[in-house]
């Protein structure tokens, strides 16, 4: 059974930076992509980032493109995404999966953590 767990939510200014993390268990990590979603109340979730098992693919977001900045380390089973110059728009519940495209960002399974929330205030 995969186990997905987020970390490093929270309240941020505008212009400030967060550091998610993501552990997993239950899977063989780096067989995966592994991506991270976002959601707002009232909203589908929106593939934020994705990267390849060996972390040379990545697929980003345009509205997170030049800001957020995705990374894994395999031998911990765990992922990271670094969000610099937040925005208010960037207020979200951020998730982790495992399996997705480096092509599109969508995700290919429907295994999710239970999220973190992040909130960007103006």
């Amino acid at each position: 059974q995969v186990q997905l767990a987020e970390s490093g939510g929270g309240l941020v200014q505008a212009g400030g930076s967060l550091r998610l993390s993501c552990t997993a268990s239950g899977l063989i990590f780096d067989d995966n992509t592994m991506g991270w979603f976002r959601q707002v109340p009232g909203k589908e979730r929106e593939g934020v980032s994705c990267i390849s098992w060996s972390g040379k693919i990545t697929y980003y977001a345009d509205s997170v493109k030049g800001r957020f900045t995705i990374s894994r380390d395999n031998a911990q089973n765990t992922l990271y995404l670094q969000m610099n110059n937040l925005k208010p728009e960037d207020t979200a519940m951020y998730y982790c999966a495992a399996d997705c495209s480096t092509y599109n960002g969508v995700a290919l399974s429907n295994s999710w953590g239970q999220g973190t929330l992040v909130t960007v205030s103006s």
